[in-house]
């Protein structure tokens, strides 16, 4: 799909996100948010955190909105979870989640499902809801999806991974990212949603396994 469809069709799915979270009054023009958002995504430094993977999250968001609370939220918290992404710091998120708390309200969303949109995007540090958190459970899900990718899209995934880290040294790279690859195994459970655990979990334990081992080879 040419880049602009893309983008065209990522503002239609702002508008439904943000229009069914606000509060009805009159607030400020939603496409301005929209903007703000895809040119963050659209950032050079990007080769994996692009608006490809935001459309590819939302698209599984779409797959298990049943099992959310409230998917529209969620869907919010997909547009945030990488709006503030440099490879090189570890704040990403935290300042991704500050983002979504000041501007979602000047958006018109009511301050407790800013809070929520905020929380879903911290979530994303670890992957690791809690038992119960229907929303927690689907964004996650839905950012790890990649992971049960087919063998050829999961290896354009990892290298376009290695490539945003490309200010990294490889040894320092092959040891940091086995770290991740371990932390995700470590998991009882990768999916939390029935749908995930059942059409993602093995297929994702087999690619990571399989990344691990080329990652360790010597």
């Amino acid at each position: 799909m040419p880049d602009s469809d893309i983008r065209e069709a990522l503002r239609f799915r702002w508008l439904g996100a943000l229009l069914s979270a606000r509060d009805g009054a009159c607030h400020p023009e939603p496409s301005r948010y929209a903007e703000n958002l895809l040119k963050r995504w659209s950032e050079p430094q990007r080769r994996y955190h692009t608006v490809e993977h935001l459309t590819a999250v939302l698209d599984h968001i779409d797959t298990l909105e049943e099992y959310a609370d409230d998917p529209d939220l969620v869907r919010l918290a997909a547009w945030f979870h990488d709006a503030v992404y440099l490879p090189e710091r570890s704040t990403n998120e935290e300042r991704s989640a500050r983002l979504a708390e000041r501007a979602l309200p000047e958006a018109g969303v009511p301050q407790e499902k800013a809070a929520e949109v905020a929380r879903l995007v911290r979530l994303t540090v670890t992957h690791d809801p809690a038992e119960g958190d229907r929303n927690g459970a689907v964004l996650c899900d839905a950012d790890l999806a990649i992971l049960a990718a087919a063998p050829d899209a999961y290896a354009a995934y990892a290298a376009a991974v290695r490539e945003e880290y490309g200010f990294v040294p490889d040894a320092a790279f092959r040891e940091g990212r086995a770290a991740v690859l371990r932390q995700l195994l470590a998991l009882p459970r990768l999916f939390r949603t029935p749908y995930g655990e059942r059409e993602w979990e093995a297929r994702a334990r087999e690619n990571l396994r399989g990344e691990l081992v080329a990652l360790t080879a010597e």
